[in-house]
Order: C-alpha cells, then sequence, then structure tokens
C-alpha cells in the first residue's frame, strides 16, 4: 500500500506524519515552527521531517511515494512556491518548496494553502462531506477561507480567491474585528488585566459562569461573524459554511449563536438553504486537505 508524508505548516506548530492511500493517518507528530527565524529556516525544518520519515519508513515497510505539504501563506500550487506571506514569517515569500523536495528526494511533492487543504478536507470527509458548494473559515490569529466546489478549490484568477481576512468591515477588515485573537484583546482592556489572562478558553468559561464582560465580548464578536458570513454567502451562496480555528472547538457555544446572527443578516429564502456547521477533522484537517491536493494533482482522486 502506497504512503505518503503529510506536512502541515503552522505560524505555532508543524504537525506531520504519514498517510496511506486511503488516507488514514498512520502516524502523527508535532513540533514548534519557530516562524521568527523564518522561511529558510522552516524549508530546513521541512526537509528534515522528509530525511527522517522516509528514511526510516525505507527500512521498515517500503517507500515513500509522495510529499503533500499544507501552509500558511499564499501558495502558486503549479509551482509549489509561496508567493506572498504575512510578517508573521519573514522572508517566506519565495520558498520553494516543491523544487527543493522533488531534486532533494526524487519524489513528487505538492503544496497547497492551509485554508484550502482545510477545506478540502471538510469537504472530502469531514462536516461538508457531499457539498456541491462549500465555504470554509478558519477562525483564529486572523480569518481565512475558501471555497470549494464539487470537491475542487476555487482558487481565482491568481491564487488569491476567498482571501476574506481581507474584505473590509466598517472602517477596518474582517479579521481585525472577528478574528479569535481580538476577542482576548477585548476582554484583557475591558478589564484592565494583562492579555496573557485572557484566553479563549478562559473567556469561554467565564462566560458561561455568567461574566457580563465576557459575554457581552463574545456576542459582539457572533455579530461580526455573522455579518461577514452572510456578505460572503450573497456572493458565493454555498451550499455549507463550515467554522474551524481553535474557539470553534466551542460549538455547543457558539453554534446555535453564529446560525442565528448569519441568518439575521441573510434574506430568509438564502438563509433557508445556508447550513452552517463546525468542522470535524480539526488538528488533522491540514495534513489530510495536503494528502486530497497531492492525490487531485496526480489523478489518483
Amino acid at each position: 500500500m502506497e504512503k505518503y508524508i503529510s506536512i502541515d505548516i503552522g505560524g505555532t506548530a508543524i504537525k506531520y506524519g504519514i498517510i496511506n492511500e486511503n488516507g488514514r493517518i498512520l502516524e502523527r507528530r508535532e513540533m514548534r515552527t519557530e516562524a521568527e527565524k523564518g522561511g529558510p529556516a522552516i524549508l530546513e525544518k521541512a526537509v528534515g521531517i522528509v530525511n527522517e520519515l522516509k528514511g526510516r519508513d525505507a527500512q521498515e515497510a517500503g517507500e515513500i511515494s509522495g510529499i503533500c505539504i499544507s501552509t500558511a501563506g499564499m501558495v502558486d500550487t503549479e509551482k509549489g512556491e509561496i508567493f506572498y506571506a504575512a510578517p508573521l514569517i519573514p522572508n517566506y515569500a519565495g520558498t520553494k518548496f516543491k523544487a527543493v523536495m522533488e531534486k532533494k528526494f526524487g519524489i513528487p511533492c505538492e503544496v497547497e494553502n492551509d485554508v484550502n487543504c482545510a477545506g478540502l478536507a471538510e469537504s472530502m470527509s469531514g462536516s461538508a462531506r457531499n457539498s456541491s458548494s462549500t465555504l470554509m473559515l478558519t477562525i483564529g490569529t486572523g480569518i481565512g477561507g475558501c471555497i470549494v466546489l464539487d470537491n475542487k478549490v476555487f482558487h481565482g484568477f491568481s491564487n488569491s480567491a476567498c482571501e476574506v481576512g481581507y474584505m473590509h468591515m466598517f472602517d477596518s477588515d474582517f479579521q481585525t474585528l472577528g478574528a479569535a485573537s481580538i476577542l482576548s484583546k477585548k476582554v484583557a482592556e475591558r478589564k484592565g488585566e494583562p492579555l496573557q489572562k485572557w484566553s479563549g478558553y478562559h473567556i469561554f468559561e467565564e462566560a458561561k459562569a455568567g461574566d457580563e464582560t465576557c459575554i457581552q465580548a463574545i456576542a459582539e464578536m457572533v455579530d461580526i461573524l455573522g455579518r461577514g458570513i452572510a456578505n460572503i454567502c450573497y456572493v458565493l451562496n454555498p451550499q455549507t459554511v463550515v467554522l474551524g480555528g481553535g474557539i470553534m472547538a466551542q460549538e455547543e457555544y457558539l453554534k446555535g449563536k453564529i446560525q442565528g446572527a448569519v441568518a439575521g443578516y441573510l434574506v430568509p429564502s438564502i438563509a433557508r438553504c445556508t447550513t452552517i456547521t463546525f468542522a470535524k477533522h480539526r488538528n488533522d484537517a491540514g495534513m489530510l486537505g495536503a494528502f486530497y491536493h497531492f492525490m487531485e494533482k496526480h489523478g489518483k482522486m
């Protein structure tokens, strides 16, 4: 059975492991990204991961058939390289994962944006399975988005489709107003306390216990998310909207509220036909999506 190395490069952690040809994750590992060291250091880490897994696997149970990479930043999926990245990862633009990996290891490598990978994973085998059109949003430090049509990511003319975090809202943008990181900053400022005291988890626990500051801050975030999601739905008219990111682990608290907020900003005929759901794959989404992207590129899906 063929096996693939899958690497998911995020701003904080790199998750990696081996996936078989049926999409089953055989093992998972994780290391710190150390994003501040920049693109060349991340490329070196990725090469080290492949060296480790490919060398060991060849000894134990046969050869690796491909390298699948999910990464932060805007990706040219044909060249397999980064063409734009936020300042969080210095010198990341221009990182040529595909060219370096294929030259060094002699096996195919494919690269895709991490949010696109998450959307593809949810569409293929997650919360949006059997959906003809899916909008995936990841709510974290920022807000990332992708659209999947019939299990294929829509990349747009220049590989920049669905960069919804930059969507203008009021005198700001969607992610500056609605990201999970803003929730923590807002609560800390209103309470006059250090930011590190107010993680998303702590805010939700206090809200459940009746803390009015936390309840109000979450309500404001939900309203922004509802407005933003509705605006995107007016353009894309997706069958399914999947919400991911660490804060969406609070599904029980958030689901009804976000569904209500979206419905409040959509005309009823669209609201009735739009399913709001939460991501199934969570921490595995990047690895799985990178694998599905690889298989699609090589005609194996």
